[in-house]
């Protein structure tokens, strides 16, 4: 993964250093389950339903919202995945940390595929607000992974504390 810091991300095309930017904070989510049990990544420590695997899990959903939905137009059904936000948090009993990273894993993979050889000009006609260009997209990708990296280094803080 490029760090966003070096000298050579500085004088990169924007729909290029956009990218660095999403797959940093990609990797800062998934990171956030290094080195927990099962039990630590279901852990409830706030009111919402916002846990560390359910923070990725919700990302997965998020991933085929905006690089399924917005840019096929299939049905949030037809993309087998959550009908809402909301539900995209809920852990099944069969969900573990391998088996949503390795979901997180194909959804960023098929969101790669979907804006190769794209630029941030291009429209994606799918998504239930109407048209929006890639750019808006990827803009909304990195405030929504931005918000839950902040989620998942707090909750990770207080599951490592618990710890000692």
């Amino acid at each position: 993964m490029a760090n966003p810091d070096s000298q050579d991300i500085f004088s990169l095309p924007h729909d290029d250093m956009v990218q660095v930017f999403i797959d940093q904070h990609r990797q800062m989510l998934l990171s956030s389950l290094d080195g927990l049990d099962e039990d630590e990544a279901r852990l409830k420590l706030v009111e919402s339903k916002t846990t560390l695997l359910g923070l990725v899990k919700h990302a997965i959903f998020v991933e085929r919202v905006w690089f399924g939905e917005a840019a096929t137009g299939k049905s949030r059904a037809e993309l087998g995945i959550a009908s809402s936000p909301s539900k995209s948090f809920d852990l099944s009993a069969s969900d573990t940390i391998e088996s949503i990273r390795r979901d997180y894993a194909q959804a960023i993979e098929l969101s790669r595929e979907v804006v190769k050889g794209k630029t941030g000009d291009h429209v994606f006609s799918g998504n239930r607000r109407g048209s929006l260009p890639l750019r808006w997209i990827q803009l909304h990708m990195l405030r929504e992974l931005a918000q839950h990296c902040g989620h998942a280094d707090i909750l990770r803080e207080q599951i490592l504390s618990a710890r000692n």
